[in-house]
Parts: C-alpha cells; structure tokens; sequence
C-alpha cells in the first residue's frame, strides 16, 4: 500500500511513453492486489462490491494521481487502452482470478516494456485459459471477446495474431482453423502461485 501512494504522489508526467505505460500497468496490478487484500478472503473478485448492483470493484475510485481520482477502469478504459492503442495491454493487467494473465513477478519497466508484453502474451497463449484444441473446438479467453475491437479484425486475422505468439504446436491448428470459436473465463480468486 504504500508504494501505491508512493506512486501515486510521483505520477507519469514526464516519463516516456514506454515509461508510462509500465506506471500505469504496475499501478492498476497493484491496487487489484491492495483492493483484494482488504477484504480477503473472498472467493471471487466479484464480490468485492460499493453497491449489491455492482460488478465488482473496478468502478470504485482508488486512487488519486495528479489530482484525478481513478478507479480501474478509469485506468484501464481511459488510460491505458486509448492512449497507448496495445493490444497486449489485456496480458500485462491481472484482475485477480484465475481466468486473467499470471501476475509477473517483477513489475513492467519502460527499458524492456516490449519483451516483457510479448512474455506475457506468450505466456497467456501457452495455458489452456487463453487458448484451448479441444475435440476440434476451438475455445479462447473470454477477454478476447470483450475487447474484440482491440484485436485484429476478423477471424482469420485474430488467429492469425494468435498464432504468431502461440506454443508452437498450436501454430498450424490455429492457422488452418476454421469453424466456431466459443469462449470462457473463470472469476475465481487466484489465491494460489501459478503453474
């Protein structure tokens, strides 16, 4: 809690961009953790909630940066998304259940914000949560779903960009797929080291 405040009373101005973008990712991973923390044990995210309408916490305002009160999502949908226009920013964050990216162990830094994003997408791909072959369906983290506009358009261009960072036994599978893709996610609290 206090390197959030830390952070917080530090801010991004000024940093480039790449800079930034770890500020953000490292403060968003943070206060899920902090949130979570408060009010362990819980099963799910989920049921951290202000109001019983809720859908968990990422509404709450959290946190104040250079004197704008943010909340996850203000973090999520207005900082991050929008202005760094990656993709992979849906593998750096970790919402706390068992469904999003692993939580890395070291926070993202500017000077190799590109090798640890590609990581943490490859590392997402290679677990069943973010792509499963199973009996010739194809199943895919929900998150591509949700946030559909920030992938490639398209199925063929979605598993195509799938498949340049996935195992490399996927590879063919998912450039040659062609039928139905469901999709799943699992809001249980991820309380445990990842595999």
């Amino acid at each position: 809690e206090a390197w959030v405040e830390r952070e917080a009373q530090r801010g991004p101005r000024g940093l480039p961009q790449a800079e930034q973008f770890a500020y953000w990712a490292n403060l968003y991973n943070a206060l899920t953790v902090v949130r979570v923390l408060k009010a362990y044990p819980v099963s799910s995210i989920l049921d951290l909630k202000r109001w019983p309408w809720s859908f968990g916490p990422w509404d709450e305002d959290l946190i104040t940066v250079q004197g704008t009160t943010l909340s996850l999502n203000a973090i999520e949908h207005r900082i991050l998304r929008p202005l760094f226009d990656e993709p992979r920013v849906h593998f750096a964050l970790n919402c706390a259940s068992l469904g999003c990216p692993n939580l890395l162990p070291q926070p993202f830094t500017g000077e190799h914000l590109e090798t640890e994003l590609q990581a943490a997408l490859e590392a997402y791909l290679a677990h069943p949560r973010g792509i499963a072959l199973e009996g010739g369906t194809l199943t895919l983290s929900s998150l591509f779903d949700w946030y559909r506009d920030d992938f490639p358009p398209g199925q063929e261009a979605l598993l195509a960009y799938l498949a340049s960072a996935a195992p490399e036994t996927l590879k063919p599978s998912l450039r040659a797929y062609d039928g139905p893709i469901a999709f799943r996610y699992d809001w249980a609290l991820n309380d445990a080291p990842a595999p």
